[in-house]
Parts: C-alpha cells; sequence; structure tokens
C-alpha cells in the first residue's frame, strides 16, 4: 500500500527555482454563462516540472469592464480558499463592482477545483467529532488522523495524473499561463487570504512578470518555524481574548458586565478541564469551549458573554451546540497540507500547544492544533514547503492586514512585505479579507494603487470601518 500511495503522490521536494514555462493554448473563448459572468477555458501541463506531458483544463470566469473604451487591462483574482473561484464569485460580484469600473476581473478555479479538471475524492472530508478541532487527547486525534488518511488515500487514487501536483509551486505556473493566454504582458493580481501564498510564489518565480499586486489578510508562506509561524496567531487570539474583556467591561448590555470577564474565562476552563460541564445529551470539555470561542469577532461577542455566564453556573448547553456553516471543500485541505506540511505526530502538536501555552495561556495556545485537523494523517506528498523569498526586480507591491485578524495576522504581513522589496505595508484596524469586508479606507486606497500605482505614504493606516 505505500509503495501504491507513494507512486501517487510523486516523491522528494518540490526545487524553489524556475523550470521552463510551456506556452498556453490560445485564447480563452469567452461564453456567458449567468450571473452576468463569461466563462472559458485554457489547456496547461499537468506537472509544470514537465510542460511536455499530459495535459490539464482550468476554467475561468470573468466579470467585463463595465467601459470597454476606458478598460485599463485585466485583474487576476484569487478570493482565498484554497478553494474554487467561479461559484464563490458568483456570489459575491457585487464586491468586485469598484474594481470593473477599470479592470476585467478574473478568477480561475485552482486546478482539481470544480471547473479546472476537477477532482471527486471518494469518501467524504472528515470532521472531528461535534467538530471540535482542538483535540483533547490521544485516542481521539489518533481515530481523526486514521479517518483523514482514509479521505486523503482516495483523494490521491481519484487525482491520478494530478495527485501530488496540486500546490502553489504548480499554481504559480498555471497563473503566468493565465497571463500568457490574456495576452497581458504582466500580471496584475488581487489575492486575498491563501490567494496571498499564490501571490507570493508568483512574486518570487516571476518578478519581471508582476504588474500591480495587491496581497490582503497574508498567510506567510515564508516561515520555516512553525512555533514562530504560530505565535503570531496566537497572541493576536489572546489579545482578542483581552478586547472582548474590555468590551464587556465598558458595555452595560454584556452579560458579565458587573464581572471580570478573564476570570471567567480562566474559571470556566479550568472547571471543565477538571470535570466537564453538563449540557443535554453532552459535556463539554475546555478543549470544546476553546474550540467554540473564537474572540475576533465582534458581533459574536454578546453570545460569547452569555455562554460563558451560563457556563459558569454549570450549563455549557451554548458551548456544546455544534457549529453551523458549510465545510471547506475537500480538496482545500490536499493543497493546504501541502503547501504547509504541518506536524502531524500527536506528540509534536501537543510540544506546540505546551510552548504556546507559555506565552498566551488563555487561549492563543488552541492555535496549534488547527492546522493539525486539516492535515492530521494524511498520506505524504510532493510538497511546497515555507520558505523566504528574495525576489529581484519586483515593482512596487501593496500589501494589507487587519489588527484584529488571528487567522492571518498582521505579522505575517509585515514579515512578507519585508521580503518585497519596495512594497508597502498598510495596517488597518478590522479583521479578515479587509477589502471584501468592504472596508472604506482600504478599498480606496487599493483603488488608487490598482489604477495608477500610487502606494499609500510611508506610516498610512486605516482606522476602524465605520471611523
Amino acid at each position: 500500500m505505500r509503495k501504491i500511495i507513494a507512486a501517487l503522490l510523486g516523491a522528494g521536494l518540490l526545487a524553489t527555482g524556475t523550470v521552463p514555462v510551456a506556452s498556453a493554448e490560445p485564447g480563452p473563448s469567452w461564453q456567458d454563462c449567468g450571473d452576468g459572468l463569461q466563462c472559458g477555458q485554457i489547456e496547461v501541463p499537468v506537472d509544470w516540472a514537465d510542460p511536455g506531458g499530459g495535459r490539464i483544463e482550468l476554467g475561468l470566469a470573468r466579470l467585463p469592464a463595465q467601459d470597454p473604451a476606458n478598460r485599463k487591462g485585466t485583474l487576476l483574482v484569487n478570493i482565498g480558499g484554497p478553494a474554487q473561484q467561479i461559484s464563490v464569485l458568483r456570489g459575491s460580484k457585487a464586491a468586485f463592482a469598484d474594481l470593473t469600473r477599470w479592470f476585467d476581473v478574473v478568477v480561475s478555479d485552482p486546478r482539481g477545483f470544480e471547473a479546472s479538471s476537477g477532482v471527486q475524492c471518494p469518501d467524504p472530508m472528515p470532521m472531528p467529532e461535534n467538530a471540535q478541532w482542538v483535540f483533547p487527547d490521544r485516542a481521539t486525534y489518533d481515530a481523526y488522523a486514521a479517518e483523514n488518511r482514509r479521505f486523503g488515500t482516495g483523494c490521491a487514487e481519484a487525482a491520478g495524473p494530478l495527485a501530488g501536483r496540486l500546490n502553489t509551486w504548480q499554481v504559480a505556473r498555471d497563473m503566468d499561463a493565465i497571463r500568457t493566454a490574456l495576452g497581458e504582458a504582466e500580471l496584475n493580481y488581487y489575492g486575498n487570504s491563501y490567494g496571498t501564498v499564490f501571490g507570493q510564489a508568483y512574486a518570487e518565480f516571476f518578478p519581471d512578470r508582476v504588474g500591480r499586486m495587491y496581497l490582503d489578510s497574508v498567510m506567510d508562506h515564508t516561515n520555516r518555524s512553525w512555533l514562530g509561524w504560530l505565535l503570531p496567531r496566537a497572541k493576536t487570539m489572546e489579545a482578542n481574548l483581552e478586547r472582548f474583556a474590555e468590551w464587556c467591561a465598558a458595555e452595560p448590555g454584556c452579560a458579565l458586565h458587573d464581572r471580570n470577564a478573564l476570570e471567567v474565562w480562566d474559571e470556566v476552563l479550568a472547571r471543565a478541564e477538571r470535570d466537564p460541564i453538563p449540557a443535554p445529551g453532552a459535556t463539554a470539555r475546555a478543549a470544546l469551549i476553546v474550540s467554540r470561542a473564537n474572540p475576533g469577532y465582534e458581533g459574536r461577542w454578546p453570545e460569547l458573554a452569555t455562554s460563558l455566564l451560563e457556563a459558569h453556573a454549570g450549563d455549557a448547553t451554548r458551548f456544546a451546540r455544534t457549529p453551523s456553516g458549510g465545510m471547506d471543500p475537500a480538496l482545500s485541505r490536499i493543497m493546504f497540507c501541502a503547501d504547509f506540511p504541518y506536524p502531524t505526530e500527536y506528540d509534536e502538536v501537543k510540544a506546540l500547544e505546551t510552548a504556546l501555552r507559555s506565552r498566551t495561556p488563555r487561549i492563543g495556545w488552541a492555535t496549534a492544533w488547527q492546522m493539525s485537523y486539516h492535515c492530521a494523517g494524511l498520506p505524504g506528498t510532493v510538497s511546497f514547503r515555507p520558505h523566504p523569498i528574495r525576489p529581484q526586480g519586483l515593482p512596487p507591491i501593496l500589501v494589507a492586514s487587519g489588527e484584529y485578524d488571528s487567522t492571518t495576522p498582521p505579522q505575517d504581513a509585515r514579515r512578507v512585505t519585508a521580503q518585497l522589496e519596495g512594497a508597502r505595508y498598510l495596517p488597518a484596524k478590522g479583521a479578515h479579507a479587509l477589502y471584501l469586508s468592504g472596508h472604506p479606507c482600504v478599498r480606496d486606497r487599493v483603488h488608487r494603487y490598482l489604477t495608477s500605482g500610487e502606494l499609500p505614504p510611508e506610516g498610512t493606516a486605516c482606522g476602524a470601518a465605520s471611523s
């Protein structure tokens, strides 16, 4: 079985240098495909390390510029994930209306996703019991890892020649093929969240082909230290819990207004660690409470306060509810864990948790488990590991991040900006996906930059979206 998996997934590490780039097929031939979108396809190699080998289709969609006579060019966008893009664009096209004043806005499903020679994994992507991503013990973790291994092995078999070739090393070259097929001498690019990983790779491999590039909510693919990568996330999450407590002290409507919210938090977690707190048909251990309590979302602070008050009184019903919401696409974790091959042995992750607890004892330590939830047990694959970058000859790049974003913390953006010569970092009071969430100051600065190349003056910062 191991030999079969190795053959399916490939072996060895991808080099970070460039390889010969094959020309993309002419096109695409755009056709209306509903919701104001035009869709098309191009062909690219299955493996850019062997550009003369097999081919796959990349599915593209565009929102045409509103005024073709005054169109400034094409802007390639990746909304994040890693995930399908075309179906997401259908539901979020209003967020890009301003950009279509100047650009054709183009998205492409990443290789293996939906319209891009989509891979259908035979087994559903496993979820931890009750969607609890902080694992309470070794037995629970090992059982989940075994399920995730079965899922990953089935995905590899379904992927066929694409197995082991679903990573950012390949996607960056797909992006350059899209640029060529669209007839653009340079790539104008807007990457959000995981799309910033693609942007970092493109800047590394094709610095002389970058036009204007905006990276929003940056995920750092340049840090080789897992503890160093996790710590900014942990610190931001810890700071968000402290912001919640400050809000509660100042807000009469907070359920814990007359209490010290941090003390209540500490007492609830200590009690749940000793003796799980009852809930109808279940109990809530500390790991479950931490899994549910992301304090980065200010709109959920009233609910968090009420949940803590009730749990402190002995009723953890609110924490025990399984959260609603859609799952990530099945291939997301395959690409994610190829780009970020996170430690997956229980003892390794536990050691990271212990190291984080010394710096972020209340909640930040939980970030040690977020990546293991994705990567636990997945069969080994050819990976595009994090590494520092020093591209030469780049034009100025604009980078922005939200102060309260624990998913892609501002330290990630600062670190990446420092490696992109001439780049400008724009901090903002906000959370994830600043442009897409409608942050007016950020959107204004992005429009100026993409249309004219004007960077914000050094030291510019955007306040809260409502200010």
